[in-house]
């Protein structure tokens, strides 16, 4: 099927649609059903319109310049509307592509981010607590909601590792590019020599999963209960409200104990578990799709250094879209979007040139 018919077809459908809908005919689940799909449809089809148009035009003009009949100031204003049309219908185009990209069905959901000190000690856990505030930030500024699900620190103001519930409006799009081990270059407040450490802290992003997304048998899980402790061992509680869940079928392991209630670190406990096997599945689905091709970006993979902070520089870099910002203070307080915009732009270049 050429591009042209493409469009032809999603055309017939939305006006399908739109009778069907109109018809009121349509009832119960078909017709959210049925709603959902013309609403998704109806701003790729105004473009495809638009560019239509654009096309007609364009011809129409290309004809009146070269009739005859046509006076000079005609054959000038033709001329001017003509390289208008030209510089136009390219954008069109590629909006209409952009449209057409398969879409990530978790691009609209809320995200489970985790971040854990890597190698360096004190200053990774001190790091860690930098991204974790940079996050927060940036999430005030999107005007989504940032709750903590889960804090280790490590007794001099670093977290060992954090779990964070990030909710609004399409997170999980904006924030999936995060994933993986961001690397910091800079002296230590406990460095009396003046030298530049390197240390790192990794960032794992998952999109919060439900019920629905995936279904955990209750055959399939393990939970312990225990007393929850604070730093150096100590105990914080005196009832076992603490929960470790083990899932039996993939070993996986999430323990929660920043509730005092053992039913609220229980249901915490099974949002993480959900949101890490559903992320588990939708890498499994995209390795088979991509024939086990893994590609840097969007692979998610949190063995790769993504992003390199160098304080003494100034600068921020992103290894993957060669991308250095010399604003580093203003990254750290949560002005992200140049980042966030360009990795989203450097995905969608490389889902068009592999459907061209």
């Amino acid at each position: 099927m050429s591009f042209d018919d493409r469009l032809e077809m999603l055309v017939r459908r939305h006006d399908e649609l739109r009778d069907m809908l109109g018809a009121g005919k349509i009832a119960g689940s078909d017709f959210a059903k049925y709603s959902k799909e013309y609403s998704d449809l109806t701003p790729l089809v105004e473009t495809i319109q638009t560019y239509q148009q654009a096309q007609r035009s364009l011809e129409d003009t290309k004809a009146l310049m070269s009739d005859p009949s046509c006076d000079q100031e005609m054959k000038s204003m033709a001329e001017e509307e003509m390289h208008e049309l030209q510089h136009k219908l390219p954008e069109l185009m590629r909006a209409m592509q952009l449209a057409l990209l398969p879409k990530d069905a978790a691009d609209e959901k809320n995200a489970i981010m985790e971040l854990r000190a890597g190698t360096g000690g004190d200053e990774a856990a001190l790091f860690a607590t930098d991204l974790f505030r940079m996050y927060q930030k940036y999430a005030q500024l999107q005007n989504w909601r940032f709750e903590v699900i889960s804090i280790s620190e490590n007794g001099v103001g670093g977290y060992k590792d954090a779990t964070i519930e990030i909710t609004g409006k399409g997170v999980f799009a904006k924030l999936k590019f995060e994933s993986g081990v961001h690397r910091v270059q800079r002296v230590p407040a406990t460095e009396t020599q003046g030298r530049i450490h390197t240390s790192a802290a990794t960032v794992a992003v998952l999109p919060e999963a439900e019920e629905v997304d995936i279904k955990i048998e209750d055959k399939d899980l393990r939970i312990d209960v225990f007393r929850s402790s604070g730093p150096g061992g100590q105990s914080v509680n005196t009832t076992d409200s603490a929960v470790r869940i083990v899932h039996l079928p993939t070993g996986l392991i999430v323990q929660q104990q920043d509730e005092k209630s053992q039913h609220k670190n229980k249901a915490k406990a099974l949002k993480v578990l959900r949101a890490r096997l559903y992320e588990a599945e939708r890498e499994k689905l995209a390795n088979e799709r991509a024939g086990m091709r893994k590609e840097q970006v969007g692979s998610g993979d949190r063995s790769e250094r993504i992003r390199t902070y160098n304080f003494p520089q100034g600068r921020v870099t992103d290894h993957r879209i060669n991308v250095t910002l010399y604003k580093i203070d203003d990254v750290m307080n949560g002005n992200i979007s140049e980042l966030v915009d360009a990795l989203i732009a450097d995905d969608q270049a490389k889902q068009l040139a592999e459907l061209n």
